[in-house]
């Protein structure tokens, strides 16, 4: 909610009247700076960054001392320092910062079991059947924010209201350090203060458009007409944002939260034009998906590639599999198909990433393969004894001959990675 335009911050105290805000959504206060901050006193108050420290690189995450100098999450790291020459910038360590997630996670847990994490950083509360033990929504909340401030050293905003559109809305109001809760019968009035640019969906080509039309604020869309916003938005779009101008969100809060999709992806440091250097990088990535899906107990329906060029330009490719895999050299043969069509004309890469989607549990497919059953198991024995070796003798034990030599990033610098260019992914969506 950061990059959103909030309008001025606001905060509010528990009270009486909150019982209907049984939602919370809390955010950790720039989450991965805060986290080096604890090793780090010394550099609190002043402009902070992680993220990628080589050319290539990109901001994960800025301290509000660099964020008031326009440094944002998923800009250039150049652009940053252009923007901020004295921010400190740190490499990051994404270890660290899922142990300290976890520990968030487990503070959360303590108040209500329906926590439903959003990310590394952020979740959804359903504490409607906590306030016996606890009190009000807003009681929980200040409790919650006490208690991981206590326990973590670090600090959260937390969002309350009836709906989760609302309570993350709330939190991003609230931001940094603070809380405020929406009780049912404010929802209307506060979402319709906010500017258009707050709705979930709502970017910067979108919100031209809006403005275009003479909508600048939540209140100007809920009272203009669907078919009018459906010239602007499309008829999807204008259906969606006309319910969240209405404060309308049926979503409840889901406490066995399963992943949508399963990706892994890399930022070169230079443009990659060599076809077999980014054929090598697909066949690693897919077997890091496979691995992944097959410690989620998931197969995949389906497999996409993802392509970004050094204008920053960005394509999507994707293709339904036969019937759903968790088999590596399958999801790369797949890849690779799509990567030769997408390549041309041969053009450099800046990002490859490989995604595994239409995620469903293992063996529940119901489907005999006709084609090449034989060498699929031999394959899936293959890597199964794969993830055999690495459990017993670390990440590097045993791999395919074709990704000998092949340079490898730590766990961090993949998770860092990862997480800035899904930042920057959200952002350009909404473009």
């Amino acid at each position: 909610m950061t990059r959103k335009d909030m309008g001025v911050r606001q905060t509010g105290a528990a009270s009486d009247r909150d019982a209907s805000a049984s939602i919370l959504h809390v955010d950790m206060d720039a989450f991965f700076v805060a986290v080096e901050l604890l090793e780090r006193p010394d550099l609190i108050g002043k402009p902070v960054i992680v993220g990628g420290t080589r050319e290539r690189g990109v901001v994960s995450s800025a301290s509000y001392e660099a964020r008031a100098r326009g440094v944002r999450s998923a800009m250039p790291m150049h652009q940053a320092i252009a923007r901020c020459p004295e921010a400190v910038v740190l490499p990051g360590n994404m270890n660290k910062y899922r142990e300290a997630s976890q520990q968030v996670m487990e503070i959360f847990r303590e108040f209500t079991p329906l926590v439903e994490p959003l990310s590394i950083d952020e979740a959804f509360l359903d504490v409607s059947g906590a306030s016996l033990l606890f009190g009000s929504p807003g009681e929980i909340a200040q409790r919650l924010r006490e208690r991981v401030k206590a326990q973590t050293g670090l600090t959260c905003s937390v969002g309350a209201a009836s709906t989760k559109f609302v309570a993350k809305l709330a939190s991003g109001k609230c931001k940094p350090n603070g809380m405020l809760v929406i009780p049912h019968e404010e929802t209307i009035p506060f979402l319709h203060h906010l500017p258009v640019g707050a709705l979930w969906g709502v970017g910067e080509k979108s919100e031209a458009k809006l403005r275009g039309i003479g909508i600048h604020t939540v209140f100007d869309l809920a009272h203009t007409p669907v078919p009018v916003l459906e010239r602007a938005v499309g008829k999807a779009g204008a259906a969606k944002l006309s319910a969240l101008a209405w404060g309308r969100d049926e979503r409840g809060v889901e406490e066995a939260h399963r992943e949508k999709s399963i990706s892994h992806e890399q930022t070169f440091f230079e443009d990659v034009a060599d076809f077999v250097f980014l054929e090598r990088e697909v066949r690693a990535q897919a077997d890091a998906v496979a691995t992944r899906l097959r410690r989620a107990g998931l197969q995949a329906r389906q497999v996409g590639i993802k392509l970004r060029w050094s204008d920053f330009s960005t394509i999507t490719r994707s293709h339904t599999l036969a019937e759903p895999s968790d088999v590596g050299h399958s999801l790369y043969l797949e890849a690779r198909e799509m990567l030769r069509a997408a390549l041309v004309p041969p053009r450099p890469v800046r990002l490859i990433g490989v995604r595994a989607e239409r995620l469903v549990e293992a063996g529940t497919s119901g489907q005999l393969s006709l084609f090449g059953a034989e060498e699929d198991d031999d394959w899936e024995a293959a890597e199964r004894a794969v993830d055999q070796a690495v459990a017993r003798f670390g990440k590097f034990a045993l791999r395919p001959a074709s990704l000998l030599g092949r340079g490898e990033r730590s766990d961090g610098t993949v998770g860092l990675s990862e997480r800035a260019n899904r930042k920057q992914d959200e952002a350009q969506d909404q473009h």
